[in-house]
């Protein structure tokens, strides 16, 4: 069932608030906005800390990025450029989420790609998630960045910066982050241990394929050949 527009307001506040409680965010950090039609833009407003967001203080923008209707004072985050350009590449994503979860933000700013399939559910739902190349926040760089990931990856590490994910919906994109950071801490943990051990390449594959069975949605990098 569709979201109204209010509800749509009130879930990403909703989001908001699960990011900073889980301390994925300090500050005014993290953005998220939501892709309501083809030329409207739900955003999380520049300067504020995602505790204190509430629906009548999100920014609604035009599909260019242009502010269409927001409070006094209330602008969108500079970084908008980066949701702009997944909207852009991807008619499939509906929402955009950057946060800085500490441990998959450990990879990033350690220049690790998160590319060892050792979580059955993490192969099937987000597969490997590499590191883009740095760019500085509020220009073109950040977007030329990602742009030739997203094709393949719903889940992306933002080199010393923080991570990026997207999806159909906003629950979805959340959802991403939240198995992306319980990943990165396994990983982490595996890593104390000795070193984490792959799945074989067989099971992999048979995992990947399942993607259509659970109604996994987005794009995986070792998909191509059940997708065609």
């Amino acid at each position: 069932m569709q979201m109204t527009y209010q509800q749509e307001r009130e879930q990403i506040c909703d989001i908001c608030n699960k990011m900073w409680q889980l301390g994925w965010v300090a500050a005014n950090d993290g953005n998220v906005s939501v892709k309501l039609t083809q030329d409207e833009i739900l955003a999380t407003p520049t300067g504020i800390s995602k505790s204190f967001i509430t629906p009548e203080k999100l920014v609604l923008l035009d599909g260019d990025g242009a502010v269409r209707e927001a409070q006094d004072g209330y602008r969108p985050s500079s970084e908008i450029k980066m949701h702009l350009c997944c909207y852009q590449e991807r008619e499939d994503v509906h929402a955009v989420l950057h946060a800085h979860p500490p441990t998959a933000t450990g990879f990033a700013v350690a220049h690790r790609h998160m590319d060892e399939y050792i979580m059955i559910e993490s192969v099937i739902a987000i597969g490997s998630v590499p590191v883009t190349p740095y760019g500085t926040p509020s220009t073109a760089e950040v977007p030329n960045a990602i742009r030739p990931y997203l094709q393949e990856h719903d889940v992306l590490l933002l080199e010393n910066h923080g991570a990026l994910t997207v999806g159909a919906d906003l629950l979805t994109a959340y959802y991403r982050m939240e198995s992306l950071e319980l990943w990165a801490k396994i990983q982490l943990n595996a890593e104390l241990l000795g070193g984490a051990v792959e799945l074989p390449r067989k099971e992999i594959d048979r995992l990947i394929g399942m993607r259509a069975q659970y109604g996994v949605t987005g794009r995986h990098p070792g998909y191509k050949k059940y997708n065609k």
